[in-house]
């Protein structure tokens, strides 16, 4: 797909040499010519193989594992199950994203006691070849008591809904409730007085969403190699979105220090929030330790879709109240997003983002985080917001019809501005939702008529957060004039690029003279998960406090050659100068050794707050009467980028999370029987869009300058997911005047609704 960016920009914006362009990615040879090493490509000296057992039912008590028929097998080298893992029973943990409770970190691993999602690890084994591993996982006998189930957010809330963890206690307000329950959290958020608010209102809407469970649908299944070395230390090569966060939870779970565990990322085949939990490292680890030799475990496709975390299932009824003029005066959410087979689910991010976009000084918000019968649920880009945004702006644009206003403009009259307190506390800085509006409302698309019968117009406007958290740099200069850079965060969509280009912008070099390297745990500092929204932002803020360190270190070793103060050296687009005597970055770098030697530079950050990611996105579809199928003639999307640090880049996330959107909202879902199985847990069956099914996606780069960045870069990644099924929603609408509130909004699903309209042949 090509894109047709516009950066909207002021005449008064910096201007810079390096940012804004559009260099070749430095990892793009190895990557199109095969050389990229990811995960499942790793071969080493005595390698064994291993596979997982997993669960058969939806929720079981495990009686009995036996090995023996399996360790039987000629070529079998060991078997493990949670009996090797430690108790760690009452243990809690901070893994960067909160506090977790080992002991059920450990038991999604490998089921502890009870299995409570098909697909659920119970075992594993190891040995000589991959095929004697699958034979001998066939041979390991365990017998279960299968047990009631539960896949349906609402039916898990109910008093007499099967309990899944008789240690879960609804955490309200600081207090736990009395009883085990599936409820594992309420948050409350308020503000204003919401009676009084919509007692202002003219009119007033309320409704109910229901959104099916997705999966992220990265090309490349979970693998790993752990090697568990005679001197006691653990090296592990994974495709992880956190090699850090890997690493602590491994050692957390099997009680070492993070000393002893080293953790190599190799490249990855996608993640988009589900390659930051781990599934096999642990296990993995055990095996090598047992057997004495390195273990590779890879995952089948129906194991990821199976074992592996997709988003949550939700359920989401929103009302808002508006004066006749077109200003909101109230809102009210409630939200039960299910969590998965264990507590710590996306309900959080889905509460803080629900009325993100828009001033509402009386509100009130209720979640909550719901355990069921299904894998622990993962992120999945803005992971809780799309579903929260598919509640609230189909209500917005029904107020928006229902008062005779331009959608656009109600957005507009209503939106989240530098100075808007949300909901859950936090007051916004310099924020760019109205330029995006504003630019959305200028477009092209906008302005183009839509003719046609069963053809219509939807637009939505999504907001993601976007978080900090902490990252480590160093780079070292050498003598050519080149620098090379070692930060610790993963690249999955271009952030070597991204990094390097801030380096080179900071030292008045070319991005082509950055050397970029992603490291291990042992070869860098500390560094958060690739997530959030976050790498451009704060690993590029590292790569910019190293430039800085690295300029300093330069102008002392120019001081020296003209025996000068060292603060009478300026820089300036990669020339240090002082009175009329200048040297080029290069030609200082030529002269290190003979100035005391090598420069290196280094830098850690722990930037707080968001950098607040704003889109809107429009869309034209046409609906089939006779079958329901929805197709696509026209997408763009608008968003603030901050600064577009690799114009393609932004682009690219852009239109990636706009087509995930496009699979949430039309086609994709978890199907489970009644038995609580998936009953289409392949590609065949589990339907993601092609490049058949989506248009061009057309973009629209606005930017509007992040102020706690030096050069104003805000995230990207996540906000172009949030806006697609609200979107498309309302187009659908507006095609049919039929509203859908359950996603998805597939064809059997639109043609039912048409059918109870009346409107379908």
């Amino acid at each position: 797909m090509t894109a047709s960016a516009k950066p909207a920009a002021s005449s008064s914006a910096p201007q810079y040499k390096v940012l804004g362009t559009r260099p070749i990615r430095h990892d793009g040879t190895d990557k199109v010519t095969g050389r990229a090493i990811y995960a499942a490509d790793l071969h080493l000296p005595g390698m064994a193989y291993g596979r997982v057992i997993r669960s058969p039912h939806a929720h079981a008590r495990i009686r009995s594992i036996d090995f023996s028929a399996a360790l039987a097998l000629p070529g079998v080298l060991a078997v493990t199950s949670a009996a090797d893992m430690p108790d760690l029973k009452n243990k809690f943990a901070d893994l960067g994203e909160g506090r977790v409770n080992l002991a059920h970190l450990g038991a999604n691993c490998l089921a502890q006691g009870k299995v409570l999602y098909r697909g659920h690890a119970v075992a594993a084994v190891a040995a000589v070849s991959p095929h004697v591993a699958e034979e001998a996982a066939k041979l390991v006998r365990i017998e279960y008591e299968p047990l009631p189930a539960v896949t349906w957010v609402l039916d898990a809330m109910k008093p007499n809904a099967p309990l899944l963890h008789d240690d879960v206690f609804t955490e309200s307000m600081g207090q736990l409730s009395d009883k085990p329950s599936n409820v594992s959290r309420h948050i409350h958020f308020e503000q204003g007085d919401v009676q009084r608010g919509f007692a202002q209102a003219d009119v007033v809407i309320e409704r109910e969403y229901r959104t099916a469970s997705v999966h992220q649908g990265y090309i490349e299944p979970h693998a790993c190699t752990a090697l568990w070395n005679q001197d006691g230390h653990v090296t592990i090569w994974t495709a992880t979105q956190g090699s850090f966060s890997c690493r602590q939870q491994v050692a957390e779970l099997l009680e070492l220090p993070v000393s002893r565990v080293t953790v190599v990322p190799c490249e990855i085949g996608g993640g988009f929030g589900g390659k930051i939990p781990i599934y096999l490292e642990p296990v993995a680890v055990l095996l090598s330790r047992k057997c004495g030799r390195p273990v590779k475990l890879t995952m089948t496709r129906s194991d990821v879709f199976e074992g592996t975390g997709p988003t949550p299932g939700s359920f989401v009824r929103v009302k808002l109240g508006a004066t006749r003029d077109g200003k909101l005066v109230a809102g009210e959410a409630w939200l039960a997003y299910d969590a998965g087979a264990f507590p710590g689910g996306m309900i959080g991010p889905g509460c803080m983002c629900v009325f993100s976009c828009y001033e509402i000084p009386h509100a009130r918000v209720d979640g909550y985080d719901v355990c069921l019968n299904k894998p622990k649920t993962a992120a999945y880009r803005a992971p809780g917001a799309t579903q929260a945004a598919f509640a609230c702006e189909s209500v917005i644009d029904e107020l928006a019809e229902r008062l005779n206003i331009d959608p656009i403009e109600f957005r507009l009259k209503n939106a989240a501005k530098e100075g808007t307190r949300r909901v859950d506390g936090p007051v916004y800085p310099r924020i760019g939702l109205v330029e995006v509006l504003e630019a959305a409302r200028a477009s092209e698309h906008w302005n183009t008529p839509l003719a046609g019968p069963w053809r219509g117009r939807g637009v939505a406007a999504g907001y993601w957060f976007n978080i900090g958290l902490k990252s480590s740099a160093s780079a070292s200069v050498n003598a050519d004039g080149t620098v090379t850079l070692v930060e610790g965060s993963t690249d999955i969509g271009g952030t070597r690029t991204s990094v390097a280009m801030q380096l080179a912008e900071t030292l008045g070099i070319a991005a082509e003279d950055v050397r970029p390297q992603v490291a291990d745990t042992d070869s860098v500092g500390y560094t958060d998960v690739t997530g959030g929204s976050r790498v451009t932002f704060a690993t590029g803020l590292a790569a910019y406090q190293v430039g800085l360190d690295i300029r300093r270190q330069m102008a002392e070793r120019a001081a020296l050659l003209w025996e000068c103060d060292p603060a009478l050296v300026r820089f300036e687009d990669g020339v240090f100068r002082t009175d009329g005597r200048s040297i080029t970055f290069k030609e200082l770098a030529a002269k290190l050794h003979a100035t005391g030697g090598p420069v290196v530079g280094r830098a850690a950050v722990d930037p707080e707050g968001p950098t607040h990611g704003f889109g809107a996105h429009i869309v034209d579809v046409e609906v089939d009467p006779d079958t329901g199928k929805v197709t696509i003639l026209r997408y763009t999307a608008v968003q603030d980028a901050g600064k577009a640090v690799h114009p393609s880049y932004v682009e690219g996330q852009m239109q990636g999370g706009t087509v995930q959107g496009i699979g949430w909202a039309l086609n994709e879902e978890y199907w489970f029987d009644d038995r609580g199985q998936m009953r289409n847990a392949s590609f065949l069956d589990y339907r993601m869009p092609t490049a058949l099914d989506v248009p061009m996606i057309e973009t629209i780069i606005v930017e509007v300058p992040n102020p706690d960045h030096p050069y104003g870069v805000r995230g990207v990644g996540e906000t172009p997911i949030v806006p697609p099924p609200a979107a498309l929603a309302n187009a659908i609408y507006r095609a049919t005047g039929v509203r859908l509130r359950e996603l998805p909004m597939s064809p059997p699903r639109v043609w039912a609704a048409l059918a109870a309209a009346g409107k379908s042949s």
